[in-house]
Order: structure tokens, then sequence, then C-alpha cells
């Protein structure tokens, strides 16, 4: 039993997942001034912007699975993966206010359950990779990973595409929601 850490409280994590909503960062943002969300973010970690205070992030994610709980076990996974895409679909709903470009899409690892996330990328001022283009991502699955497969297999109403960066992932996003990808 040495090197054992007994995880205490993850039946209530857990029972909290399926309930709880991760806005908490999305009710920062600002979706009638996206400028707004890079000023929040530094003024959140007291930096001090570089170049001109007009300059905004792009990109911006959130985590599920910060820990990385599920990179060992899909049973552990699959309710950060549900609070993702809960999350993905009030997001799409709260972008319907925002007045400028963006894209929204999520992104799963094969196997590595902390770099899950759902990303919210709106163009930059001066100049950036938008919109995001995917052209050569696949129709076909990359993943090695049978239970994810299967998870992403039966999502409804999800584009699907597949790709290979160091590890197989699986890039997911919905038609008529902002910017397409191509």
């Amino acid at each position: 039993m040495i090197g054992f850490k007994k995880r205490r409280g993850l039946k209530r994590y857990y029972k909290n997942l399926t309930t709880r909503i991760d806005l908490n960062e999305i009710d920062r943002l600002d979706f009638d001034s996206p400028q707004g969300w890079f000023e929040d973010w530094f003024s959140r970690f007291n930096l001090k912007p570089y170049g001109n205070n007009q300059t905004w992030f792009y990109n911006w994610h959130l985590h599920f699975d910060r820990k990385g709980l599920g990179n060992n076990s899909f049973k552990a996974r699959k309710p950060h993966l549900d609070m993702l895409l809960r999350n993905f679909d009030i997001l799409a709903e709260k972008t319907n206010r925002l007045k400028t470009e963006f894209q929204l899409y999520a992104i799963l690892l094969d196997y590595h359950s902390a770099s899950d996330a759902l990303f919210l990328h709106p163009p930059k001022p001066d100049g950036n990779q938008f919109p995001f283009k995917i052209s050569d991502l696949k129709l076909t699955s990359t993943l090695t990973n049978k239970p994810l497969n299967n998870y992403i297999n039966h999502l409804d109403g999800y584009e699907k595409r597949y790709g290979q960066a160091g590890e197989a992932f699986c890039f997911l996003f919905r038609k008529n929601v902002g910017q397409p990808f191509w």
C-alpha cells in the first residue's frame, strides 16, 4: 500500500459533474464586447498586457478534467465528456449574442483526458489564423481508444474530424455555429 493515495470525495465529485454547469468562466465573458475577455484575464492574474490595450487573446478554452482522472479509465472520463458537451451546447446558444465572428469547437485527445477542451476562437485585430482551417483532418477515425471512439460515434449533431499530432485526436464542431472550418 506504499504509494497509494486514497482520493476522498470522488463519489460527490462525480455526482456534481452530472448536474453542474461549469460556466463560471463563460459567465465572465462579455458577449457584447469580446475585447473585455483579454482585459479580464489579465486582471484576474494581476498581469499587465503587452503591446497596446486593444490586443485580445484568441482560442479561449476551458478544460473539464483538470486533474486527469479520466486518463486511465473511460468510466471516469465519460462524465467529464458529458459535461464538456453540455457546456458546448450552452456556449453555442450564448454565442448568438456575439457581435463578432467566431469559431466554436472541442478537441478530444485519445488517452489524455486532462487535455480535452472546449474552444471559442474570435478574430484578433492584429491578425491571426482566423478563420481556423481544418482541411488536413480526416473523416475516418484515427483514435485507438475504443470506448472513446464508440462514444464519439454515437454523438448526434456534431461534425467529427480526426487527426494525429503526437497523439490521435478528434475535432468536434457543429455546422451553422460560428464560421465554417474549411
